[in-house]
């Protein structure tokens, strides 16, 4: 029963902080909007906030291994609480310290995974780790149908939104601090960690080729790890059109303002909910893995490419959206589940660390291009996004062959 109230809390943790943090996205455009490049603006808070894990997540990853990972969902907690309180001026010197402070912080979702995979047995880890991703989906459906409710009951007027939806933010963060207090430690026997350590982690996390060197270690340690890291960066550099998206809807021809950001978001995560659900529940630990990833991948291609093309027409945008919830959004979860599956007790903050480490990486260099590319064409970056995709396709083929004749060789 302990392991089950465990896990309920730490499905809440992340519930909470997923909702604050979508809540807060339809609102981001208002912190840049008087400046004369606002696509840039928003693409350097992004970076800020992805970069900040390049060395953050190894360094929670090897706290969570060490002091255990209570103390790090509730450092997390109050990091978010600090960010969110930063954002009461509307200025762009306030967006980018949220963006700072938010980074340094949301490393901790190596701890979550780590935390989940400690108290799972091994025939419901891809079921809790889906589930996992089902709650995070849903975050993203509550997150802007809170933002969304407030802004209609409030009559709130473009100019006016961001205030309402940020004392809402901070009221969330205060409740998930109460809620990561109430945790119980997942990982017992934890022993310190030593200053030289932490400084030697800190040095080897912003060392891109020590991190890769730590890679291939813990790839002989556990075949078949590199190449599941390599996919899922892949597809950290695919997803960055989440980040990109409130951009394009906002500045592009959609012309879409936070209260109709927040219904889009509402639609999207609700319908991910519901499928992720079903899939990981009843699908993902019965499938082969490798071989529905390379599917799900080459199917997303010309998702992606065509949200560039969607031009004014709402519809059109919710008819990819659908689609891409029966694809792009069910691939992290199994590259996750392949991952857990090559951890220890001994190392699986570390692992998760140095993964997250390395897609914060991926996310900053995406966010660079996407950046770049949106000063010459708001539609350019769906074509960089679905490209991405077709190296996680790639790549899937590739583990699913190495799979397919280890098991023949086995025969």
């Amino acid at each position: 029963m302990l392991t089950d109230r465990r896990l309920l809390l730490i499905y809440a943790i992340i519930f909470i902080d997923v909702v604050v943090g979508s809540a807060i996205g339809p609102i981001l455009p208002e912190f840049v909007r008087t400046t004369t490049r606002p696509q840039l603006w928003l693409a350097a808070g992004t970076g800020l906030f992805l970069g900040m894990q390049l060395f953050s997540a190894p360094l929670l990853g090897k706290l969570s291994d060490g002091y255990g990972r209570r103390p790090i969902f509730i450092l997390s907690a109050v990091g978010t609480l600090l960010a969110n309180s930063l954002l009461f001026p509307l200025r762009l010197g306030a967006f980018l310290a949220n963006r700072v402070s938010d980074g340094l912080t949301n490393g901790m979702y190596a701890t979550v995974r780590s935390a989940i995979t400690d108290i799972s047995p091994k025939e419901q880890l891809f079921k809790n780790l889906g589930i996992e991703g089902s709650i995070i989906s849903l975050g993203f459906v509550i997150g802007p149908a809170v933002s969304g409710l407030l802004l209609t009951l409030l009559d709130a007027q473009p100019g006016h939104q961001a205030p309402v939806v940020v004392i809402m933010a901070v009221t969330l963060s205060g409740l998930n601090v109460g809620l990561s207090l109430l945790l119980r430690e997942t990982r017992p026997g934890t022993s310190a960690v030593s200053a030289g350590e932490l400084k030697k982690e800190l040095i080897q996390a912003l060392n891109v080729t020590t991190l890769w060197r730590r890679l291939l270690e813990k790839d002989r340690q556990a075949p078949g790890l590199k190449q599941l890291v390599l996919m899922q960066l892949a597809l950290t550099l695919g997803i960055g059109y989440y980040f990109y998206f409130v951009t394009f809807a906002s500045f592009g021809p959609l012309q879409m303002d936070a209260r109709d950001i927040s219904y889009f978001f509402m639609y999207f995560g609700a319908l991910s909910v519901v499928i992720s659900f079903v899939f990981y529940t009843y699908l993902a630990d019965r499938i082969p893995q490798a071989r529905t990833i390379f599917w799900l991948a080459a199917l997303s291609i010309p998702v992606l490419a065509d949200y560039g093309l969607v031009g004014t027409s709402r519809v059109s945008l919710y008819v990819l959206v659908t689609v891409d919830c029966l694809t792009i959004s069910l691939i992290q979860g199994l590259i996750e589940g392949l991952m857990a599956q090559r951890t220890t007790d001994a190392d699986r903050g570390e692992v998760f660390g140095l993964n997250q480490a390395l897609q914060g990486l991926a996310s900053f260099a995406t966010t660079l291009v996407f950046g770049g590319l949106s000063l010459l064409d708001l539609r350019l970056p769906f074509g960089w996004f679905a490209a991405c995709l077709g190296v996680v396709a790639w790549l899937a083929w590739r583990v699913r062959g190495r799979e397919s004749m280890r098991s023949h060789g086995a025969a």
